[in-house]
């Protein structure tokens, strides 16, 4: 999704969009770039496909929390058939002569990063719900809201992409080369594209996950000091002699009692809790790793225009960016155990099929 490779061109002026660019603006390491492009578009739509289809057709996966990973897939999926693919043409200056499609093009890859970093937050706010307001979570959190907040986040994308599309007649009549920089203002990406529709939500889910971590953490201590309670009163010697001898983490969620199905149950939920928070905020962690350092360079570009960002930087976090949509299947495989499962059960029914 890289709505941000104007900064391959990022101290260019108006004028030197309409003239011949192509050996100045082409990288040198084009072949290598491409490749690199078309490789993580692959992974991306075939890692991010294998997710939808885990989602779709198991049933025990149908959650709205999955709903919202199911948006974020598809996202990426347009990201590998649409966004990658544009965003090389337009890192070559490509289309020529032909404005209206060089902002479609441009608007496309803005309208995939909205709507990933919109479900990135609807998921952050299901969360919050969900630890939150426990008891009234299945009514404020039905499958009927959750396909309403999906149709809201992606109409969202949709118009925050369209915005180049109001003043497009004020772009230079003569501009033949589609790149950001020649093609939307540099004002536009920066405080709009960047501070309000990336940073502001970015920190929005930091602090609802920075909540979620502190609710659960108190209901942590609480049932660390009901199972000290409870130990304590069937032995002489309680454990928690020492600061050394607190319980770990796993022993905190180990029912003392395993007799009491309420204790089983309230243990086994928070302890899910705390997995698929500590999943869903490193999904997170990886976006924001993956897309800052580009817009690092655009406000550079912006604020800076004479300072110098080697080329070689500016690529690699195009790719960076890029690699997000890539890495993200591979999260969901390697830190959720019902994904995982579901995975692996669905590769035995194809491979015993096609034995059979």
């Amino acid at each position: 999704m890289s709505v941000n490779s104007c900064a391959l061109v990022m101290n260019q002026t108006p004028s030197v969009c309409t003239d011949e660019m192509t050996f100045v603006y082409r990288p040198n390491y084009q072949s290598l770039y491409i490749s690199l492009e078309l490789i993580i578009a692959v992974l991306a739509v075939i890692g991010n496909l294998l997710v939808c289809l885990v989602i779709t057709r198991t049933k025990k996966l149908r959650t709205v929390t999955n709903y919202f990973l199911l948006s974020l897939a598809v996202a990426d999926i347009l990201v590998g058939l649409v966004a990658i693919p544009c965003a090389v043409l337009t890192d070559l200056g490509r289309p020529h002569h032909n404005l209206p499609l060089c902002l479609l093009m441009l608007s496309v890859l803005m309208v995939l990063t909205q709507s990933s970093i919109l479900s990135l937050l609807a998921v952050a706010a299901e969360r919050y719900m969900a630890i939150l307001l426990p008891f009234q979570y299945q009514r404020l959190m039905s499958h009927r809201v959750a396909c309403l907040a999906l149709l809201l986040t992606w109409s969202l994308a949709v118009l925050s992409g369209c915005v180049p599309f109001i003043d497009w007649q004020k772009q230079p009549e003569n501009s033949v080369f589609c790149t950001f920089a020649c093609v939307i203002d540099m004002s536009f990406m920066v405080y709009s594209n960047f501070f309000c529709f990336l940073l502001l939500p970015l920190i929005a889910m930091f602090v609802i996950y920075a909540r979620i971590f502190l609710i659960i953490r108190g209901q942590v201590r609480r049932m660390c000091q009901a199972r000290t309670r409870t130990i304590s009163s069937g032995s002489d010697e309680g454990i928690m002699d020492t600061p050394d001898q607190r319980p770990s983490i796993d022993a905190i969620f180990t029912v003392t009692n395993p007799s009491d199905p309420h204790k089983v149950i309230k243990a086994l939920r928070s302890r899910r809790k705390m997995q698929k928070a500590n999943s869903l905020f490193l999904l997170l962690f990886l976006f924001a790793v993956c897309w800052i350092p580009i817009h690092v360079i655009n406000c550079i570009a912006f604020f800076c225009p004479t300072c110098d960002v080697p080329m070689s930087l500016t690529l690699v976090a195009i790719l960076l960016s890029h690699a997000n949509s890539a890495v993200n299947p591979l999260l969901y495989a390697y830190r959720m155990r019902s994904f995982r499962r579901a995975l692996i059960a669905m590769w035995r029914a194809v491979w015993s099929c096609k034995h059979n």
